[in-house]
């Protein structure tokens, strides 16, 4: 399985947006996906992108919208399969591929009682220690990953939960 490195790929968006910002602090604004799917507390304006990726066989467009404040990225990635199955499915492809791009163990993903996937683990990004927070979940033929990545002394836990918890699929 072959999965671009989403996670670098926001963080240069969300370096070009933190660039162009001119106060790096958090500033919470809702911000509704493109197409509808879902909305979202971002800490700071967010880009966004798509691109085609394979997800264990599965290949979709996923879109990733992010935004990086004080050196953390705060992403969602959304994407459409042709089936409900096959949206589960693409759960544990997509964080078992986050895993292994910081070189994380990849452990048994459990579900939580709303069916939703979760992650909390460290690894290595940019010869950094770095820490991953998020989770997935599919709602029909719609998946999602929603995420926090930064440097672990950086990742502060209730902006990641907040962050986390406001996301709202449609």
């Amino acid at each position: 399985m072959r999965i671009p490195p989403f996670f670098r790929a926001a963080q240069v968006l969300a370096l070009a947006t933190l660039l162009a910002a001119c106060n790096p602090t958090y500033n919470w604004r809702e911000v509704p996906s493109q197409d509808g799917a879902y909305t979202v507390l971002f800490p700071a304006k967010p880009s966004s992108f798509t691109r085609s990726v394979d997800l264990n066989g599965l290949r979709v467009d996923m879109t990733m919208t992010a935004a990086e404040v004080e050196g953390v990225t705060f992403a969602v990635g959304s994407g459409t399969a042709p089936d409900a199955a096959a949206a589960q499915a693409a759960l544990p492809a997509m964080r078992q591929a986050l895993l292994r791009n910081i070189g994380a163990k990849e452990d048994a993903a459990v579900a939580d009682d709303k069916g939703r996937l979760g992650v909390d683990a460290t690894g290595t990004g940019n010869g950094q220690p770095v820490r991953l927070v998020g989770r997935f979940e599919a709602r029909g033929v719609r998946f999602y990953q929603v995420i926090v990545l930064g440097k672990r002394s950086a990742v502060e836990p209730e902006q990641a939960e907040q962050f986390l918890t406001s996301f709202t699929p449609q």
